[in-house]
């Protein structure tokens, strides 16, 4: 400020003076800075899933501004390292646990109330405190009940590299949870193990295919026998009148206790370190652990509640009953350790 202006500004009615400095913090607020005004949500969930949570968070705090950025978790997180202390993103609202870690370790996040956290157990949540799971999703084999017995089906995930299912498996190599599910055999049965998984699978003729949904679909029409898919595109399937749960041809099979094929991984929210919009962010991640929301995560997706006394999809086993390897989801942060091995492989 130069000296004319500083005594002109000197002279204003100390009232005026008051009035600019208030305009000034007050239009810094709206802007995000934590008033609850407006919320940038960066989505690596589809909209399909998650859009009417959205609008009915809006509806339900009218007087906030919100912004939804939609695209893969992976790269959503890598934009967030990316732009560092500008990022507009309010909170991150993650497809799988993987990306929420990856910014955990970065230590670009947010502790996170316990008033939220509380609401979930230990195993669904950052043990640092800075994510919490909205929902929980499991690894399972879709298989075509019209032809297969469940006493025929494999026990492990690596039993489908047997001769018995050549050309007859489908995967999604650039899916994400397909990809967190090959960081976790790599965290619990190493490196070395996993490579050969894979490329045993790759010379057993296992068929790509891009999404979980288009799996279940080729499995319902006889393309493939069994494919490698989360429970709920069953459920969704259901759902959405392709038949009833008795007469819907593909069934779901959860493999051995403790295989590392039953992975229980987790869509969650975290806050970055340089929002400006915690309160309305804190406000979104409350929404989503509120009663009515994960009732909605398992009428509506028929994914599991993570919040107790919400009742889950009748159809499934209770989560508590299923046994996954033993790991830290925030672990399951080295996706791109994990597309190097897929691409090593030739799988990806």
């Amino acid at each position: 400020m130069n000296r004319n202006a500083a005594t002109r500004f000197a002279i204003l009615p100390l009232a005026l003076i008051a009035a600019v400095v208030a305009v000034g913090c007050g239009s810094s607020d709206t802007g995000g800075s934590g008033d609850g005004k407006s919320l940038t949500i960066y989505s690596g969930r589809d909209e399909e899933y998650v859009g009417p949570l959205i609008e009915t968070f809006k509806q339900e705090n009218p007087g906030t501004e919100v912004d939804v950025r939609y695209g893969d978790s992976a790269e959503l997180a890598a934009t967030i390292r990316e732009e560092g202390g500008q990022t507009p993103a309010g909170i991150f609202f993650s497809q799988d646990a993987g990306a929420l870690g990856a910014l955990q370790e970065a230590k670009l996040l947010k502790q996170l109330p316990s008033s939220i956290l509380d609401r979930v157990p230990s195993a669904f949540r950052s043990a640092q405190g800075d994510w919490v799971g909205t929902s929980g999703r499991v690894r399972v084999l879709g298989y075509d009940s019209r032809s297969l017995a469940p006493s025929e089906l494999p026990k492990s995930v690596f039993d489908l590299t047997e001769p018995r299912w050549k050309g007859k498996v489908g995967w999604a190599p650039a899916n994400a949870s397909f990809q967190s599910f090959v960081t976790a055999m790599r965290l619990t049965e190493g490196e070395a193990k996993t490579k050969e998984w894979l490329e045993q699978m790759k010379a057993n003729g296992t068929r790509s295919y891009e999404k979980n949904g288009i799996i279940r679909d080729a499995i319902a029409d006889g393309e493939i026998e069994v494919g490698l898919i989360n429970h709920y595109y069953v459920l969704e399937a259901i759902k959405e009148g392709e038949a009833d749960g008795d007469t819907y041809p593909v069934k779901i099979h959860f493999f051995t206790d403790g295989d590392a094929g039953t992975l229980i991984n987790v869509a969650g929210v975290g806050i970055p370190e340089a929002s400006k919009q915690q309160k309305a962010a804190e406000e979104f991640a409350s929404f989503l652990l509120a009663d009515p929301q994960q009732r909605y995560f398992a009428k509506e997706t028929g994914e599991y509640p993570l919040v107790k006394g919400i009742p889950q999809d009748p159809s499934l086993p209770p989560l508590s009953s299923i046994k996954q390897p033993q790991l830290d989801l925030s672990d399951l942060s080295d996706l791109q350790g994990t597309q190097e091995l897929l691409q090593e492989t030739g799988v990806l």
